[in-house]
């Protein structure tokens, strides 16, 4: 194997320094996006996140208001069966006095 002249080594060796020579720049440059993609994730996921509160709200509100009428159709019916057991006790106290 022929061994590279002492020429193209240095050569070669010159442009490995001058891609080195470029990578602080390169890496403040990748850290200013790096924090420029942070700001605008955390806006993002502000904006997500309030938004999912907003739904959440409407969400619970209108569960809270169907939950509350199927309570009060619940209570009414317990009511109404409560009215119905009370008048046979009445009638069955009525019967049991006549005998």
């Amino acid at each position: 194997m022929a061994r590279e002249t002492l020429e193209k080594r240095v050569d070669r060796l010159e442009q490995r320094v001058e891609a080195l020579e470029q990578l602080p720049g390169r890496m403040t440059a990748l850290e200013s996006q790096i924090v420029q993609l942070r700001e605008e994730m955390r806006s993002e996921f502000s904006v997500v996140r309030a938004a999912l509160r907003i739904e959440l709200r409407q969400e619970f509100s209108s569960f809270g208001q169907t939950l509350r009428q199927e309570m009060r159709e619940l209570f009414a019916e317990s009511e109404r069966h409560a009215r119905v057991l009370h008048e046979d006790v009445i009638s069955r106290i009525a019967a049991l006095r006549e005998r």
